[in-house]
């Protein structure tokens, strides 16, 4: 409460990244002494921020602390789904993914959080249908932005430890989970999983199908009533600079269109939330370009990066 206390104090007036792996690991003291006094501070200086945080996916069964956590200004989290084969998360020891419906888990958060996920392929157990099981998922989920990287062994690691016991440790690697590379030999390969991973990025922020995303995450969510909903003048701006770079100069700029135009129709209480998101496709949509650089521009790093330390 002190650090909020800085912040506004500071004059602050935005959001706030609540910085926790698993900001649910104690339930009872969220429930019974953190979340309550945050739901007070904000009521007291009338709401001035809002907050982000990381959980795991079993928030989605707990009711009662995804309404506290929306009462408190909550709206957004990050939760690492990784990925939707079993196998996978057996591998890297995800139990808490295991066993469960993930797609009935994110749309319970949904209803009042918007999910960011964090997905990763290249596991040993992924089989070459990863990808498309992968964009599927994201579709069908509303998943806006979904953060999806190339599985990577930090040394130190029980995961690295077992590949340098295997001989698959490579002896030079980006650290970049983005750039479509790896420092390790992957099962699949690296062609098959560098081509794939292209695949999917380019797939997932591709005009249609992103704001196809938008629209099936808008009609499930349920902000909190006592957020902000009002257009302001910033939201104007940002509406105008979007209209331009997205809905003239873009080459998907009827899928842009089409999502303001249902926006206003349908949920125009959501509509600058549809904007802002828009806008951070652009974002994506760039990331991906340089993933498909990365790839088409330097196959002799891949490779340099076959030969095994």
């Amino acid at each position: 409460m002190a650090e909020l206390d800085a912040l506004y104090d500071m004059g602050w007036r935005g959001g706030v990244f609540f910085v926790d792996d698993n900001f649910i690991g104690n339930r009872r003291k969220l429930k019974t002494e953190i979340l309550p006094a945050i739901i007070q501070w904000m009521e007291e200086k009338k709401r001035p921020f809002s907050f982000y945080t990381e959980a795991s996916i079993n928030l989605a069964d707990d009711e009662e602390l995804m309404r506290l956590m929306t009462a408190a200004g909550f709206d957004m989290v990050f939760v690492g789904i990784e990925s939707p084969s079993e196998e996978s998360l057996v591998e890297c020891n995800k139990l808490q993914n295991k066993n469960r419906d993930l797609l009935a888990s994110v749309k319970r958060m949904h209803y009042g959080l918007q999910v960011q996920g964090g997905f990763i392929v290249g596991f040993d157990s992924d089989p070459h249908s990863i990808f498309k099981s992968q964009i599927d998922f994201i579709q069908k989920s509303g998943i806006v932005m979904a953060m999806v990287g190339v599985l990577m062994a930090p040394p130190g690691t029980r995961l690295y430890k077992r590949l340098k016991k295997e001989n698959r440790i490579l002896p030079k690697g980006t650290g970049d989970n983005t750039d479509g590379s790896t420092n390790f030999i992957p099962k699949m390969g690296h062609e098959a999983l560098a081509s794939g991973y292209k695949h999917v990025v380019h797939t997932i922020y591709a005009p249609r199908p992103y704001y196809e995303r938008i629209k099936t995450f808008l009609k499930e969510y349920r902000p909190s009533n006592k957020g902000k909903s009002k257009i302001s003048l910033i939201h104007l701006i940002a509406l105008i600079r979007s209209a331009w770079a997205l809905g003239v100069k873009e080459k998907g700029r009827i899928h842009y269109w089409r999502l303001v135009v249902w926006a206003l129709l349908r949920r125009p209480k959501t509509f600058p939330l549809s904007v802002a998101l828009a806008v951070q496709g652009f974002h994506f949509r760039k990331v991906a370009e340089k993933v498909r650089v990365s790839l088409a521009g330097d196959t002799g790093k891949l490779e340099q990066m076959r030969e095994p330390s």
